[in-house]
C-alpha cells in the first residue's frame, strides 16, 4: 500500500512536539501540505524547521496561536480558511484529586481538550462537505469521541470521513519527563522505571512497553488517506491492549 497524500492539505493541531509533531510528519512525508500549531511563534518555528529537515521538499507552514480560547481559534482560521484534513490533537492532562479541582482547572480543561476541537471541526467541516472530501480526527479524549460519531452521522453519505484515536501510554514528551522525574528520585533507570509504570498503570497491557509517538502517527496517516474511505464514526484503537474487550 502506497500512502499518498500530494495535493491534500492537512492541519495539525498542538503539534510542536510529541505525537502532535510525529503525526505532522507522517502526513509531511505522504505528501500533504503541513500547517504546524502551538502555542508560541518561537516553539512554532523551531517546529517548522525541524520538520522542513525530516521531510525535505515538503510545503510545511506554522501558526502560533492559543486553541484553548475561541480567538485563538479564530486566529487559525483566518490564517488557514480551508483545509482538507484535520488533526484535533492539542490537549493537556494532569493527574489532579477530584475533590481539589476547582471550577476554573474544568473550565481550562474542557476549552482545550473539548471545545478546541469541536470549533475547529464546526469550521472546516464546512469545506469539506462542499468540496465532498475530507478526514477529521479527534485524538484520546472520552468526551470527543463521542462529538466525533456524531459529526460522523452529520456528515454521512458524504466522502468526508471522521474518526476518534485512541492511543494507549505513548513515550510523548510529557510522559518521559515524568518517568525521568521519578527515576532520578527512585535513583533507578530510566528504562526500569517506564517498564514499572506499564506493568503497574497499565496490567493488561498486550504490548508491555509505550508506543512510540511514530507508532500512534502512523494510524492517523492510514485513517487520513484515501485507502481508508470505508472507515468512519470508529474508534480506532493504538493502545496496545490494554483495554479488555474485542469491541
Amino acid at each position: 500500500m502506497q500512502i499518498d497524500l500530494r495535493g491534500r492539505s492537512a492541519i495539525i493541531s498542538g503539534s510542536t512536539a510529541g505525537i502532535g509533531f510525529a503525526i505532522a510528519t507522517g502526513l509531511a512525508r505522504a505528501g500533504a501540505s503541513v500547517t504546524l500549531t502551538g502555542r508560541t511563534q518561537a516553539r512554532v518555528d523551531e517546529a517548522v524547521a525541524s520538520l522542513r529537515d525530516k521531510a525535505p521538499g515538503s510545503e510545511v507552514q506554522g501558526v502560533a496561536a492559543d486553541l484553548g480560547t475561541r480567538e485563538g481559534c479564530d486566529t487559525l482560521i483566518r490564517a488557514v480558511p480551508d483545509t482538507d484534513i484535520l488533526i484535533n490533537n492539542v490537549g493537556i492532562f494532569a493527574p489532579q484529586d477530584f475533590f481539589d479541582t476547582d471550577d476554573d482547572t474544568w473550565e481550562q480543561f474542557f476549552q482545550v481538550n473539548v471545545m478546541s476541537a469541536v470549533r475547529l471541526s464546526r469550521h472546516y467541516a464546512r469545506g469539506m462537505k462542499e468540496r465532498d472530501w475530507g478526514r477529521i480526527q479527534f485524538m484520546t479524549k472520552s468526551a470527543v469521541q463521542s462529538v466525533s460519531r456524531g459529526l460522523a452521522k452529520v456528515l454521512s453519505g458524504t466522502r468526508v470521513t471522521v474518526n476518534a484515536i485512541l492511543p494507549g501510554p505513548t513515550r510523548s514528551k510529557g510522559v518521559l519527563e515524568m518517568l525521568k522525574q521519578n527515576a532520578e528520585k527512585q535513583g533507578r533507570s530510566l528504562e526500569e522505571v517506564e517498564a514499572d509504570f506499564v506493568k503497574q498503570a497499565r496490567p493488561t497491557s498486550i504490548l508491555q512497553r509505550l508506543a512510540s509517538p511514530e507508532e500512534v502517527a502512523n494510524m492517523i496517516v492510514y485513517a487520513a488517506s484515501e485507502q481508508a474511505s470505508a472507515t468512519t464514526g470508529a474508534a480506532l484503537r493504538v493502545e496496545g491492549g490494554i483495554v479488555d474487550t474485542m469491541a
